[in-house]
């Protein structure tokens, strides 16, 4: 069987990740081709740092449709790195290679090699200057996708957040009926077209035990009428639930997914039941998109200590997957 190729844009030059690509290919022998968007200066350099061994073979993104490709070796798109340190700390001098990393791989995309793509963590401030969120919204702008959504994936149990990096005193206002439509819509629409069920969907209310002093209860007249509105389209959704319970054991075994209002509300608890057992899957683009679930730990670098597992599990998703989304 053909697999086709996974593109993996490097990210952050100044990051853990290249170390965790490494583990991850002498931890397994992938079936589909990995093509490493990346700077070979960087490459070398981290291999030599990591004591890793293995050959490397370059490619033109524009070639790759022609060439037989497996993964005896390390095979890259070279992006040029001008910048004379590495091993840095993550500064604002990383963005024109990020940027060049990105647009390579949305090229590659276009062209029709492969619909799978992962990317190494960046970092959102020196990345993104607070033009966007975060990477979902991203890659929302660059693709021309209209909406998104962020699923943080583990086969026993997935979150997604409404809203995704931004501050608390904005999360309220950013609360709508139609922004939680979307969102529970395209993670549906992913379980059924990729994972092949209709998952089942617990809504977290944004107060404290779903209630407020105020006059104004988004929980009542927001999430409520959302919900109801969202079941009778045939969408398999209950709450809202307090936050502060629906992780316990009890109540998170009677779902797939929990769609919070923000980010720490569902983060925190997956990540400390978890831990690098789960992937970021970006819901929404004509790609499927998924990362590592963490940053680029800046404070590692060189250690030799930081855990593959999630690159690991993104891959093997991307491989898993990919055959079933064939058959729809």
């Amino acid at each position: 069987m053909n697999y086709k190729p996974i593109v993996i844009v490097h990210g952050e030059p100044n990051s853990v990740f290249l170390e965790i690509f490494f583990k991850s290919i002498r931890y397994k022998e992938f079936k589909s081709p990995l093509i490493l968007i990346c700077s070979h200066k960087i490459l070398k350099f981290q291999m030599k740092k990591m004591k890793f061994k293995m050959k490397i073979k370059k490619y033109n993104p524009l070639s790759l449709n022609k060439v037989k490709l497996d993964n005896k070796t390390i095979n890259i798109i070279d992006i040029n790195y001008n910048e004379p340190l590495m091993f840095t700390k993550i500064n604002s001098k990383s963005k024109k290679y990020i940027t060049n990393c990105f647009e390579t791989s949305f090229k590659i995309l276009k062209y029709g090699i492969t619909d799978k793509f992962i990317n190494g963590p960046i970092s959102k401030t020196s990345f993104l200057k607070k033009k966007f969120l975060g990477i979902t919204e991203y890659l929302e702008k660059k693709t021309g996708a209209k909406k998104s959504a962020m699923l943080i994936y583990n086969k026993k149990l997935s979150v997604c957040p409404i809203t995704t990096h931004m501050p608390l005193k904005s999360v309220v206002k950013n609360i709508s009926k139609k922004k939680i439509i979307e969102k529970v819509v395209l993670i549906n629409n992913f379980y059924k077209k990729i994972l092949g069920f209709s998952p089942k969907i617990a809504l977290l209310g944004l107060n404290p035990h779903c209630e407020s002093v105020d006059k104004f209860n988004e929980d009542e007249k927001v999430i409520k009428p959302t919900i109801k509105y969202l079941f009778k389209n045939n969408i398999n959704v209950k709450g809202p639930y307090s936050a502060d319970t629906a992780f316990l054991r009890k109540n998170r075994i009677n779902f797939d997914v929990i769609v919070g209002m923000y980010h720490d509300q569902v983060l925190t608890p997956l990540k400390t039941l978890y831990e690098y057992d789960a992937i970021n899957i970006t819901l929404g683009l004509p790609f499927l998109r998924i990362s590592p679930d963490h940053g680029p730990n800046e404070k590692m670098l060189g250690q030799n200590k930081s855990n593959p597992l999630s690159l690991i599990k993104a891959i093997e998703f991307l491989e898993k997957n990919w055959l079933k989304q064939k058959k729809v």
